[in-house]
C-alpha cells in the first residue's frame, strides 16, 4: 500500500503495526509480525531515517501518526522530484552545450550535421536563408508567449511570400497567446493564406523545423538569443519532427474553445498541476507558460485551493490521488 511513497514491505508492516499497538516493543512486535528481532530492528532504523518514528522518553520510539507521516513522506518525494528535474534541466542544457562544442571541435567531415551560431544576428541570418531556401513546409515552436504588435506586423511580408508560393506553414504557440488579441488576429490572417496555428499549455524549446531537414534550436532554453545549433542529420531531425507531430496532434485550433477535461481542468491548470508536482517555482512555471509570475501565482493558489491543499507538494499529491494527474505522465 505504501510502497509508491517508499516503503518495503517489511518497513511497512512495521510501521502499520506500530501504528495499531503503539506500546509493543521490539519483542512484541516480531512476535506479532513473525518476523525476527533482527528484521524489525532494520525495519526501524529505516523508518527512523524517514522520519516515521522518533526517540521518547523511557528509551522507547515513538510512531509519527499517519496524517503527518505522509505528509513527511510526500515532502521526501517532492523535494526527490525536483531535484531530479533540476537534474533534466542540467542534462538538457549539458546536451545543447556538447552539441555547440561538438561542431567547433570535430573535423570539417564530421560537421556536416552541426552548425554552430553565435549570437542573434547570425541566428536572424541563417533563419533568413533558410525561409528564402524553404520549398515545402515550416513547422515552429514559439514558446514566448504573446508577441508584440510590431513583431507580427513585420513577419508578415514574408510569411505571406511563403504562404504565397505554397508553403505549409504551421505554428505551435502557448496557450496564453489566447488572451493577446493582435496574437489571435496574426493567427486568423495566417489561416486565410493557408498556414495553421494551435496552441499547447507550455513547449520544450523554442525550434524552426524547415522542410524536415533542417532545425534550429538555441543552446539554452532561457537564452535563445545568445547561441543556436542548426541541425541537419537524419536521425536527429526524425525524433525532432516526430516530437512536433505528437504536440501538433495534441494541441488545440488557436480559434476553437478551449475544452476542459473530465477533473474539470484547462490545459493550462492540467500543466500547472503537473509543474507544481515537479516542483518548479512561480518564476519557473511563469516562463514555460508565456505568462506573468503573478498570472502563474494566481491559477497555482487556485489549484491548490480546490485541491484543497495546505502546500504546493500536497497540490500535487493530491492531484494524483484524485486522478487528476498520472503520476507517470507527471
Amino acid at each position: 500500500m505504501l510502497a509508491s511513497l517508499g516503503l518495503n514491505k517489511l518497513t511497512e508492516e512495521v510501521y502499520l503495526a506500530m501504528l495499531s499497538h503503539p506500546g509493543n516493543g521490539v519483542t512484541e512486535t516480531a512476535r506479532l509480525l513473525h518476523r525476527t528481532e533482527q528484521d524489525v530492528r532494520d525495519a526501524l532504523d529505516e523508518l527512523h531515517e524517514l522520519a516515521l518514528v522518533r526517540p521518547s522518553a523511557q528509551d522507547r520510539l515513538h510512531v509519527v501518526t499517519p496524517e503527518l507521516g505522509m505528509e513527511v513522506l510526500l515532502a521526501r518525494q517532492q523535494a526527490e522530484l525536483a531535484a531530479q528535474q533540476q537534474r533534466v534541466e542540467a542534462s538538457r542544457a549539458a546536451a545543447a552545450q556538447l552539441i555547440a562544442q561538438f561542431a567547433d571541435v570535430r573535423p570539417a567531415a564530421s560537421q556536416s550535421h552541426v552548425e554552430h551560431l553565435d549570437g542573434i544576428e547570425q541566428i536572424r541570418e541563417k533563419l533568413a536563408v533558410l525561409t528564402r531556401r524553404v520549398r515545402h513546409e515550416v513547422m515552429t515552436f514559439a514558446p514566448n508567449g504573446a508577441h508584440t504588435p510590431e513583431s507580427l506586423e513585420s513577419a508578415k511580408p514574408l510569411d505571406a511570400e511563403l504562404l504565397g508560393r505554397g508553403v505549409g506553414m504551421r505554428t505551435l504557440y502557448l496557450d496564453s497567446v489566447r488572451n493577446s488579441p493582435h496574437t489571435v488576429a496574426y493567427a486568423e490572417w495566417l489561416a486565410e493564406r493557408g498556414g495553421s496555428v494551435r496552441t499547447v499549455p507550455s513547449l520544450p524549446v523554442r525550434m524552426v523545423i524547415v522542410d524536415r531537414e533542417t532545425a534550429v534550436i538555441p543552446v539554452r532554453a532561457e537564452d535563445a538569443r545568445q547561441a543556436a545549433v542548426v541541425l541537419t542529420g537524419h536521425g536527429t531531425l526524425t525524433a525532432l519532427c516526430a516530437l512536433f507531430e505528437s504536440m501538433w496532434a495534441a494541441a488545440a485550433e488557436l480559434g476553437a474553445a478551449q475544452k476542459r477535461n473530465d477533473s474539470g481542468l484547462t490545459p493550462q491548470e492540467h500543466e500547472v498541476l503537473t509543474l507544481l508536482y515537479r516542483g518548479m517555482t512561480d518564476d519557473a512555471i511563469a516562463k514555460r507558460l508565456g505568462v506573468s509570475p503573478r498570472t502563474a501565482r494566481r491559477v497555482a493558489n487556485d489549484m491548490m485551493e480546490r485541491l484543497g491543499a495546505r502546500s504546493r507538494f500536497q497540490a500535487g499529491a493530491l492531484a494524483v490521488q484524485h486522478g487528476w494527474l498520472s503520476a507517470e505522465a507527471a
